[in-house]
Formats: structure tokens, C-alpha cells, sequence
């Protein structure tokens, strides 16, 4: 395999900006003034935010041989070397930290994330698996249950001595969890609950710890009592017992099978379950939110069924908060394993026909990774926010149905970008490596596999972003609802005059006037923070505003209209909800470079925040464009002033990756450690000496251009 060759001399790539004579970066090897230096330390501090302490602490842990992923294990010593691995991870009390303090945890649902994130960077096998039985079994019980749930339940979920099960997906039914068939039918003469799996669709799928070790499980069943069907509510139910060989078998009325191997994560057993009239206690039920007295009358302290059932399934979004940090993590990873190697790796020779070019001093290359890098960025201070707002609501700090309603959203949106995020920067970091890239070894192509389903757990993105969409359109019918009469009238006249201005060349006629042909002011005014907080902002509310005037007419539509109308709207509001969740990116961004104290760091930062924001509108300049936000002139000068900050950070791109914190010994990538530098200078040493010696051989295109010049008579073909 041969890396594929970038195809820009790095001149051209200072050729088509703002500042030609910009100075052309200087190679990694050589030597930058101390005060071009960031203050990396400082940096990643910042980076690893409020719980630094436990996300350095559990990369310590990622560093121990025994609980790192062994690329091309068979499935099943895969799957015995990771539960062998929690059983570790108990022993630290690193994983415990969510629970109370009286059963030996430490109430500490921030930092029990923070941490948990870190842990794919052993294997994300052990991610999941750990999240699996203590961020879903361990914490429906703990959320859903009661006092006494937790005394019964919680010791041996805690110490690994019951690896449990969160069944709630079905074969028919993924992100629908209102419409999961399973039952739980109450027997009030035994005071009992029946689950049963009435049919195919309703079996339990893709469910951790279900194929081998799950002894019990959290699962997700219509609640029948009386004749009365009260919604999903969770039960916990025994699964397995043992078998008298060292073995477990499952316990009558339960069945399963093995999902087998899968495109990644063979570390975890996913498993189907079904349930044939299984009974278990009327204790069982996990009864915070809703109880079934001995005589089967049902009680719940929220009345509504609807909001009940919101409730509920938003005390479990710490999955989805996991899942996104997890994804940030990776994908520090494989931009710290491109860029470091794209800084070593040589590739056709430039001015100097004695040198090559490092990879990373190719334009093309700066386009493929620092844009992910500046995301990247933009992601981790996204998530810190995140994880405070998290441990806000679960720490009982900041805990109200609008502080719930809040987190769900954000998180919901979070996910969906970081999870994609993590596929793209590993992808475009395997090619940028190229054959390198693809080996085993350097754990690209492994991350990637193991990565690909956290784009559809804990809730499809596209489903998330379909959330998300409909809470703007709610929070924009309650703000307009605000507006009395007169203010409504003025409202919609001073809006119909805004949208007539930008559909008309009057905006962008002003744009052109101001930047009087001048590509530097045009620039100037597109760094700035203020115009491009108000480019993004102004694409959100526009989408927004358009599509509830769309659905409009559903509220006095049948049904069937009423469906089919939002329908025809679905990609109009995913599309919304991910413009919001980038603005949200990149406010948090901004929000982040005033903690920065060293000035030239901040300065760098600054430069990367503008990376993030300028390839977001380059990315949709087009609905700028036909929507008359900018003009043809601005817009051209997107793209050139993007390529003049890739020229910026190039000299900084080892710094902002290794204020990542992630040693090569985190990394595991060959290619990551410096070898390629190595080989390089031997390379370039032989050659040098070859030349000094006067051994070098001549190479045939200087003699042949030689002999031209001096008229020297070249062979014809025909001699």
C-alpha cells in the first residue's frame, strides 16, 4: 500500500489568500520561539474541564495492559477479557461514583461521566459494557426505583456480582419506546406482574450482557392492571441462575439468544431476550413514577401519561451524554494520531529538490484535518457545558421539570453531532494516513468499527435531531404566544420588512458598498464574533420561523393531513435542529476563550473558533446565498479567508493536538510514536551523505535537460 499523494504544492496555498506573503510555516522539526509557543498545559486544563482530576485519573487507568482492547481477539476471549476487566474497574472505585454515598458511592454523577468517557480509550468494548451495567441497569434501578429498590438491588449491581441487562429496544420497535409491545399484566390474586413477549416484533434486541453473562435485567413492559393499559414502566427481572457446572442457564419462561459477531464491540455479548409469562413480585416494579397497590389500583404522582413517560425515560439521558463524550474522546484521538504522523511523514519534494514536503504542510491536508480539529474543540466545550448541566439536574443542584426538559434537549442534540463527528475524523484520519492508516496497529480502522454504532445508540441521530426540531418549534409557538395583539402586528410587519430586504439585492448591495471591493475588509467583517453569531443565529430562527409557518395549517387539518404535512417538513426540521446544535458549538466555543490566560494561546484559539464558524457558513453558503444573508463578494472571500487561517494554525496543529493529553501510550498507534520521524532522517541522512561523498547517482531527467541546454544532440528513437 502507498500513501496517497497529496496533490497541492504548499505554496498554493498561501497563492489564493488574503496575505500572499504570509510566511510559509516552518516544518515540525525545526525550531519555533518559545513565545510562539501555547501554553499547552494551561490548554488542556481547559480542555478536560470542572472533573480534569477523574478524566486524567481513568487515562491513567487506560494506560494498564490488562484493560486495553487486543486488536483481533476471537469474540469470545473478547468477551471474557472485558468482563474480566470490569471486574477490575470495581476494585478502583473509579465506576461508582454516580451511586450514594451510603452504599459506597460518592453522589458524584459528573464526574462518573467524565470518567466513563475516557474509558474508550482502553477499548470501547469496555465503554459500553460498563455503561451497560452501571450507567443503564445499575442506574434505571437507582432513578426509577425506590429506597428500597436500591438496598435490594443496587450492592450486587454495584460490586458486578449481578451483570444485568437494560431491555428496552425491540426487533419492532427502536427509538419508538411508547409503542414496545412487551406486557407486564398485574395478577392481583398473586400480586404478580405476567411479562410476556406476545409476538416476534416484541422481543428485547441488540441488549448487552443478554447473550452470556446476564443475570437479571431492567425491563421495559406496558403496564396492564384492571384492563388498563398505564404506559411503559421498567420491572426488574431475574434472567439466568446457575447452572451447578460453573455455567448460567436461563430461568424458566426467559429465552434468548446471541447476536453474534458484530461489525464492532465484540467485547459485549448483545443478545435478544423474550419472556414467556414470566412472574415476578409486585415489588419488582420500579415504582418512583408510578405504583400498583396489592389490590391492582394503579398511582403515580404525575397524571399526565405523556409527560409520566418523558419523565421516566429523562432520568436515563445520562446514556446519551456518555455516548456523546465518549465520541469527543475518539475523535481527539484519531486527529491526534493523523496529525502527528502528517507532521513526520514526507511526500514529494517542493522547492528544495533534496526534501521532501511534510504532509501536513500541504493545503489539501490542513483542509482534510484541522477543520475536524477545530470541531473537535468546539465539541469538547459543547460537552463540558453539557456535563455541568448533567450534574446540575442529577446532583439535585439545579433539579426542575424545565432543568430536565433542558437536558434532554441539549443532550439530544449533542449526541447526534459528536457521534457523526467521531466517524468523520476517523475516516478522514485513515485516509490522511494512508496505507498506514489501514493497519490494525495503528487502531484507526478498529476505533471505526467500534464507533459506528454510536450513531444509532441510545436513540437514532436523526431521531434526536427530530426532538430537538420539535422543542424549537415549541419554544417559537410559546414566544410568539407572548406577543399581545399590536406587538404581534408590529412583529410580523417588521419581519415581513426584514425578509422583503433580504430577498431583495438591497442587503447585499450594502454588504458590496462596504466592503468596497476590498477582500481584507470583507474578511475583516467575517472574523468577527458578532457577525458570525449572527450569521448562525439568523439561519436557526429563519429555518424555524419558515417551517412552523409551513405547519401552520396542521392545526385545523385532519390527521391524515395533519401527518402528511409534517412529514413533507421532516428534513426542513433535522436540518434546523443541527444548525442549532452547531450554533450551540460554537457559542460554547466563544464562551470558552475568555478563561484562556495566556495571551497567545487565546489568540490561536481565537483563530480556531473562527475555523469552526467560517466552515460552518462556507458549508451552507448556499442557503446564505439564496436567502440573501451575504453577498456573492463575501462569499467568495468564505473560503479564501479559510484557507488563510489553515496557513495560521498549521505552525500550532502538534500543539492543539497534544493539549488533547493523550500520550502515545494512550494512543497505541504505531504511527503515533515518533517511528516515522525516525525513518525519515534516516532517510534523509543517507541521501545527504550519498550527495557529500559525491556517490550520488545522476538522475537521468538533469542529464538529459542538461545535455539540452548545453545542444548536445539526443538519440532518436530509431538509433
Amino acid at each position: 500500500m502507498t500513501t496517497t499523494s497529496p496533490v497541492h504544492h504548499p505554496r498554493t496555498a498561501a497563492a489564493g489568500t488574503l496575505a500572499p506573503s504570509a510566511p510559509t510555516p516552518p516544518s515540525p522539526g525545526a525550531p519555533r520561539p518559545q513565545a510562539d509557543r501555547l501554553d499547552v498545559t494551561a490548554l488542556g486544563r481547559l480542555l478536560d474541564g470542572r472533573w480534569w482530576e477523574l478524566r486524567r485519573r481513568a487515562r491513567d487507568l487506560a494506560l494498564r495492559p490488562e484493560l486495553q482492547k487486543i486488536e483481533g481477539l476471537p469474540t469470545a476471549e473478547h468477551r471474557e477479557r472485558v468482563l474480566a476487566q470490569l471486574r477490575d474497574l470495581v476494585g478502583t472505585g473509579e465506576v461508582l461514583r454516580a451511586f450514594p454515598v451510603e452504599l459506597g458511592g460518592q453522589d458524584d454523577p459528573g464526574g462518573n461521566i467524565a470518567g466513563f468517557e475516557e474509558l474508550a480509550v482502553a477499548d470501547p468494548s469496555l465503554q459500553i459494557k460498563g455503561g451497560v451495567q452501571w450507567g443503564l441497569f445499575g442506574s434505571a434501578v437507582l432513578h426509577l426505583g425506590s429506597e428500597e429498590h436500591h438496598r435490594r438491588f443496587l450492592p450486587g449491581i454495584m460490586d458486578l456480582s449481578v451483570p444485568g441487562c437494560f431491555a428496552m429496544t425491540e426487533i419492532g420497535h427502536g427509538s419508538d419506546v411508547s409503542s414496545i409491545a412487551t406486557t407486564a399484566t398485574y395478577d392481583a390474586d398473586a400480586e404478580e406482574f405476567v411479562i410476556h413477549t406476545p409476538i416476534t416484533a416484541a422481543r428485547k434486541e441488540y441488549i448487552g450482557n443478554a447473550a452470556l453473562h446476564g443475570r437479571a435485567a431492567v425491563v421495559f413492559a406496558q403496564l396492564v392492571t384492571r384492563g388498563v393499559n398505564h404506559g411503559v414502566h421498567a420491572f426488574y427481572v431475574p434472567l439466568r441462575e446457575d447452572d451447578g457446572d460453573g455455567g448460567l442457564r436461563f430461568l424458566p419462561g426467559v429465552a434468548g439468544e446471541d447476536d453474534g459477531h458484530k461489525g464492532g464491540l465484540n467485547g459485549v455479548d448483545n443478545g435478544r431476550l423474550w419472556f414467556d409469562h414470566v412472574r415476578v413480585p409486585r415489588t419488582n416494579l420500579l415504582n418512583r413514577y408510578g405504583d400498583v397497590a396489592p389490590d391492582g389500583t394503579y398511582s403515580s404522582p404525575i397524571a399526565s401519561p405523556g409527560r409520566r413517560f418523558f419523565t421516566m425515560l429523562g432520568t436515563l439521558v445520562q446514556g446519551r451524554v456518555s455516548l456523546s463524550g465518549a465520541a469527543v474522546s475518539v475523535s481527539k484521538m484519531a486527529l491526534a494520531i493523523a496529525v502527528r504522523y502528517g507532521s513526520e511523514r514526507r511526500q514529494f519534494t517542493g522547492a528544495d529538490e533534496h526534501s521532501e514536503v511534510v504532509l501536513l504542510d500541504y493545503q489539501q491536508h490542513q483542509r482534510r484535518l484541522l477543520p475536524l480539529l477545530a470541531r473537535t474543540y468546539a465539541a469538547t466545550f459543547a460537552q463540558a457545558e453539557l456535563l455541568e448541566r448533567f450534574h446540575g439536574v442529577f446532583s439535585g443542584e439545579h433539579d426542575t421539570d424545565a432543568d430536565r426538559q433542558d437536558l434532554e434537549t441539549l443532550a439530544a442534540a449533542a449526541k447526534p453531532l459528536t457521534t457523526w463527528l467521531a466517524l468523520e475524523a476517523l475516516q478522514e484520519a485513515r485516509e490522511a494516513c494512508g496505507g498506514a492508516g489501514f493497519m490494525a496497529e495503528n487502531r484507526l480502522v478498529g476505533l471505526r468499527q467500534d464507533m459506528d454504532v454510536y450513531v444509532t445508540f441510545e436513540g437514532d441521530n436523526n431521531v434526536l435531531l427530530q426532538l430537538v426540531g420539535k422543542r424549537l418549534l415549541t419554544d417559537y409557538g410559546k414566544e410568539m404566544a407572548k406577543v399581545d395583539i399590536a406587538g404581534a402586528a408590529r412583529y410580523v410587519a417588521a419581519r415581513a420588512a426584514d425578509m422583503t430586504l433580504h430577498r431583495t439585492p438591497l442587503r447585499r448591495a450594502a454588504q458590496s458598498i462596504l466592503d468596497s471591493g476590498s477582500r481584507a475588509r470583507s474578511a475583516g467583517h467575517l472574523r468577527e464574533a458578532d457577525t458570525q453569531r449572527e450569521l448562525l443565529e439568523d439561519r436557526v430562527e429563519a429555518m424555524v420561523e419558515e417551517i412552523a409557518g409551513a405547519l401552520r395549517p396542521a392545526r385545523k387539518a385532519s390527521p391524515v393531513e395533519a401527518a402528511a404535512l409534517f412529514n413533507a417538513h421532516q428534513h426542513q426540521l433535522i436540518e434546523a435542529a443541527r444548525a442549532h446544535a452547531e450554533l450551540l458549538q460554537w457559542e460554547a466555543f466563544t464562551a470558552a476563550l475568555p478563561k484562556v490566560r495566556d495571551e497567545r494561546t487565546r489568540e490561536v484559539l481565537t483563530t480556531l473558533r473562527d475555523l469552526f464558524g467560517l466552515t460552518l457558513i462556507e458549508k451552507n453558503l448556499a442557503w446564505y446565498l439564496v436567502n440573501g444573508r451575504i453577498s456573492a463578494q463575501r462569499a467568495k472571500t468564505v473560503t479564501s479567508y479559510v484557507d488563510r487561517l489553515l496557513v495560521r494554525l498549521r505552525p500550532h496543529a502538534l500543539d492543539l493536538v497534544d493539549a488533547f493529553g493523550y500520550t502515545a501510550g494512550h494512543l497505541r498507534a504505531t504511527i503515533a510514536t515518533g517511528v516515522e520521524k525516525e525513518r525519515q532522517d534516516e532517510a534523509r541522512e543517507y541521501f545527504r551523505r550519498l550527495r557529500a561523498a559525491g556517490q550520488e547517482p545522476v538522475n537521468e531527467k538533469v542529464l538529459h535537460a542538461g545535455q539540452q541546454r548545453a545542444g548536445v544532440a539526443q538519440p532518436s528513437s530509431a538509433d
